[in-house]
């Protein structure tokens, strides 16, 4: 049994037989004496994606999902479908794009080092590392003298994500990004 205090985003529960992974998680502390802290969640079904928001009591209880976690790396995307394979037994897992499309932007064919969420040997949802390298496809030219710590340009990656990044690098770089905050960390 998860309390609503111990959820953390990705984790997925069972909510009326449905599965749910916890996209966004707030705490509140009421500032009225002998009030109990609220936890706000957003959740959505997997598969489907629907959005459903509860706000709960830390001790609100949540049944627990028998989850298993395995390595996986993406092969090939057709259509609105994404195959994964199994890095260990080779088995693959065919999932919609509106189960992982909050991680999309972050991947490409042959992408390896997934973590693949199994319930009863369905894929229900993927983990990002916490940063990825990509190629830096189109941004405006590099500025000579410019400095790490200066105004910042619009560069578009490979994935077709748009990040901010400093105006000292140029197209075909290869740069760090942060999966969680989708922000430019390094270069690669």
């Amino acid at each position: 049994m998860a309390y609503a205090k111990d959820l953390k985003k990705g984790q997925i529960v069972q909510i009326e037989n449905q599965y749910y992974i916890v996209r966004q998680q707030e705490a509140k502390s009421p500032s009225a004496r002998g009030a109990s802290t609220l936890y706000k969640f957003r959740f959505s079904s997997v598969p489907g994606g629907q959005k459903l928001e509860m706000t709960c009591t830390g001790d609100d209880p949540f049944s627990d999902v028998d989850l298993l976690r395995r390595t996986v790396s993406l092969l090939y995307r057709e259509g609105d479908e994404f195959t994964f394979m199994d890095s260990e037994d080779y088995s693959q897992y065919l999932v919609n794009s509106s189960t992982i499309e909050e991680q999309l932007p972050y991947m490409s064919d042959g992408m390896e080092g997934l973590i693949a969420l199994l319930v009863d040997g369905q894929l229900l949802a993927i983990e990002l590392p916490s940063s990825i390298a990509l190629e830096i496809t189109e941004t405006s030219p590099a500025i000579k003298g410019a400095s790490a710590a200066a105004r910042t340009k619009t560069a578009q990656l490979s994935t077709g994500l748009e990040v901010q990044v400093p105006e000292y690098l140029s197209t075909g770089e290869i740069i760090k990004v942060n999966t969680e905050t989708g922000k430019f960390m390094s270069r690669a």
